[in-house]
């Protein structure tokens, strides 16, 4: 399936014969040589042996045969099996295929748990991922500013430059996610009468500490349910004196927080 795709499924046969042995069969049967076929399907010649053999041994018979010199040259070819065996696999992969789009064109009928699905699968390094509907947007000359508010009403503003705002084709309404990562973040317990200048400043209570060798993931509970994790030093964490149902505010600044939004 595409990287688009919502449904991801693995093909495996006898619970152990998966996509990387059937691209070794394969591989032999278009080479010949166990050496081409194991660079292949990167796999190292001892381990394309071991591969081969172990199949072999569950099988009862031996999945390849080697030739030396003679009229047809030396060599190493897939047995009867073999070629059967990766016969039924061709034909699974395609039935398997065929489903999987099959049950995507069912899922894309219910566009709401598609939208979930698709803000659900994407695998990115940032902590914080929070999705929510673009509010407003602000385009200047070099630079645009867009709010995006949560589901708990809480709002979180993005700088980019204006040609990413406009490649992105952003606009009031459109679903985004708002990713942050948690080293980005500063959590305050008191401002002490100070204004800072970062523009997402979003107030929630400690729910969990994660303590490290060197530092701690601090997570933050918003109103409505949302949870915000901050990187802090273990120095900070006992400097803040952070413990389970402590007020703090976590702040970051804007061009700190990167905008994804459903490719059209």
């Amino acid at each position: 399936m595409s990287h688009g795709s919502l449904l991801h499924g693995e093909l495996r046969l006898a619970g152990r014969l998966d996509a990387r042995f059937f691209a070794l069969l394969s591989a032999l049967e278009a080479t010949g040589s166990i050496n081409r076929a194991a660079r292949t399907a990167g796999l190292s010649y001892r381990g394309a042996w071991l591969m081969l053999e172990a199949a072999g041994n569950l099988a009862n018979e031996p999945l390849v045969e080697t030739a030396t010199g003679g009229i047809g040259g030396g060599g190493t070819r897939l047995t009867g099996a073999a070629h059967d065996l990766l016969k039924a696999w061709r034909e699974l992969q395609r039935a398997h295929r065929t489903f999987l789009r099959t049950q995507e064109d069912r899922l894309s009928k219910h566009p709401a748990l598609a939208g979930l699905l698709r803000r659900m699968s994407m695998k990115t390094t940032a902590r914080n991922q929070f999705a929510g509907i673009v509010t407003a947007v602000e385009a200047g000359p070099v630079s645009a500013q867009a709010t995006i508010t949560l589901k708990g009403g809480q709002e979180i503003v993005a700088t980019m430059t204006s040609v990413a705002a406009k490649r992105l084709k952003l606009k009031k309404g459109k679903e985004a996610i708002a990713l942050i990562k948690a080293s980005a973040v500063v959590l305050v317990t008191d401002f002490a009468g100070y204004l800072l200048s970062a523009r997402n400043q979003l107030a929630g209570t400690v729910s969990r500490i994660e303590k490290g060798a060197v530092s701690s993931l601090v997570v933050l509970t918003l109103p409505g349910g949302s949870t915000l994790t901050a990187s802090v030093t273990n120095e900070g964490v006992e400097a803040l004196a952070l413990k389970v149902g402590t007020e703090a505010t976590a702040v970051f600044k804007a061009y700190s927080v990167m905008v994804a939004v459903a490719a059209a």
